[in-house]
Formats: structure tokens, C-alpha cells, sequence
């Protein structure tokens, strides 16, 4: 894997200066003109020298050791996913399992079939739908008439406006910040290869929105948080999504549950059946 300084040097500034002095045990001290943590402050807590630390910022530095990202880690706080972040941009590939590409395996096409008494979908981990079964069918519309280079939630989110009117207004910008961080962290583990490289063009070209986003650098990947949808025949239906990771590195099983005492939205659903397609225009949802 390639050292991309540039981008190392970007998140280590950013990741420092999200943090403050209390976060790490330090003094405050005096009244300081720049946000978080000194570079100074950070090269102590990594246990290594300023001037090194500064030339890892300042994109110039050596390419880092293994132990000296597990320091860096450490030093910044980082959580599981930026510290597998950190690696990858320094040339490290956290261990991972083997890619399956766009093939379901027999044993995950069974259980897709056999969970069928709530919405469960299977998306690549850059976001790409690749299988679906009734009930997600009928909560997220038909996807047959979508392009197959257009059935990726990211991509319809920034690029589709009519999307978002399936979740209410003052959950839009969480859900853009969620599906940008999970993209960030999906590209760096793949090596920024040619599919990442093709997406995020993409959606830079589609929205000012992702672009802005794409550039705060933040990463985070998705495991676990609600939906509250806006079906155009059943009105809002709330449900908790969880984001199950395959033995595939790049898929994911997303598994759509009610809340507790909420399983009518579930049962109407099941009267819509699979072969309901929503009226409006562009029901084929599935972000």
C-alpha cells in the first residue's frame, strides 16, 4: 500500500485539534490561539519528538512505523475505526477478510430468504445494493428500474432530492454525515482502488453538499441507528436498522427491526406485498 501523506498529514491535524487538553488529562493553561491540542502536546502524549511529530503533519515526515501509529492512536484518542483509518493512510492495511464482489454465497441468498418476516437488505461496503427481500421491497419500492451503477445509497442521497423525502427534515443532515463518514471509511480500507476512486468523484460532481462533507475527514462506520421513514400508502414507520458485517469484507446485512410494540407497520407491509411499487415518482428507494 501507497503512503498518502498529504491525507495523513490532514487527519492527524484534524483529529489533534478535535481534541482539548481536559480530553487527555492536560492542564488547561493559557488562553491558546489555535483549536485543541498543541503539536507539541500530542508528540508527549505519542512519547515521541515534536519536530517528528510536526513533519508528520506537515506531510514530510518518514513513513511511519507500525508502533508509531499504535502511539498516534493512543495520543489522539482515536476510536477503532480512525486508528484502522490512520493505518491505512500510512500505508498499513488492518487485517480483513477476503472481498466477494457483487456474489451472494449460497448460505447468505438462504438467510436473506429465511429472515423474511422483516426487511433485510445485503449492500456492498461502498454502499451499492446488491439483494433485497420482500418486505424491503415493499418498504423501499422496486429497484429494477434503477441502473445498476446507480444503486448505491450514498450517490441517490446527494443526488436524488426526492430521496430524503422519506425521512423527516430535521434528520437529513445527520443521515448525510453518517452516509459520508462510512463512505470515508470504506474507500481507505479498499486502498482508494478504481470502484472508490469512480463513487466519490461521482458524488462531488452530483452535490457541493458531499463534497463539503467529504473534506471535514471524519469516519465512522455504520453499525447500528433508526430510521424513521415516511412511506408515501402507510405515512411514518420507525424502525431500528442494524448493520451486520459478513464474513465478505465489503458487505454488509442490514437487518430493519421494529421497536418494541411496534410490529404493525410490519404487518401492513406484509398486506402491500413484494410486488408493490410505490406510486410516486422515484419510490425505488434504498438508502
Amino acid at each position: 500500500m501507497t503512503l498518502k501523506r498529504a491525507d495523513l498529514a490532514d487527519f492527524l491535524r484534524r483529529s489533534r485539534e478535535r481534541l482539548t487538553p481536559r480530553d487527555v488529562g492536560l492542564p488547561e493553561g493559557p488562553r491558546r490561539r489555535t483549536p485543541g491540542l498543541r503539536r507539541e502536546e500530542a508528540a508527549v502524549l505519542a512519547g515521541m519528538s515534536a519536530d517528528y511529530y510536526m513533519r508528520l503533519e506537515q506531510a514530510r515526515g518518514p513513513h511511519p512505523s507500525v508502533q508509531v501509529l499504535a502511539a498516534l492512536a493512543g495520543a489522539l484518542r482515536l476510536t477503532e475505526d480512525e486508528r484502522d483509518h490512520l493505518y491505512l493512510l500510512a500505508g498499513h492495511r488492518p487485517p480483513e477478510g477476503a472481498r466477494a464482489g457483487a456474489y451472494l454465497r449460497p448460505g447468505l441468498r438462504y438467510l436473506l430468504d429465511r429472515l423474511g418476516g422483516v426487511p433485510v437488505q445485503v449492500l456492498s461496503d461502498l454502499g451499492d445494493l446488491l439483494a433485497q427481500n420482500d418486505l424491503a421491497l415493499a418498504l423501499f419500492g422496486c429497484v429494477c428500474t434503477v441502473a445498476e451503477e446507480d444503486r448505491n445509497i450514498v450517490l441517490r442521497w446527494f443526488s436524488d432530492p426526492d430521496v430524503r423525502g422519506h425521512f423527516a427534515d430535521e434528520e437529513h443532515a445527520q443521515q448525510a454525515r453518517e452516509l459520508v463518514a462510512d463512505l470515508r471509511a470504506a474507500t481507505a480500507r479498499r486502498g482508494d482502488d478504481e470502484a472508490s476512486r469512480a463513487l466519490v468523484a461521482r458524488c462531488r460532481a452530483a452535490s457541493p453538499e458531499f463534497t463539503a462533507l467529504w473534506d471535514r475527514h471524519e469516519v465512522a462506520v455504520r453499525r447500528s441507528h433508526p430510521y424513521r421513514l415516511v412511506h408515501p400508502d402507510l405515512g411514518r414507520i420507525d424502525l431500528d436498522c442494524e448493520v451486520l458485517a459478513t464474513p465478505a469484507a465489503d458487505q454488509r446485512l442490514r437487518i430493519f427491526t421494529p421497536p418494541p410494540g411496534g410490529t404493525t407497520a410490519l404487518d401492513a407491509l406484509r398486506v402491500l406485498g413484494p410486488r408493490h411499487r410505490h406510486r410516486h415518482r422515484h419510490r425505488h428507494h434504498v438508502t
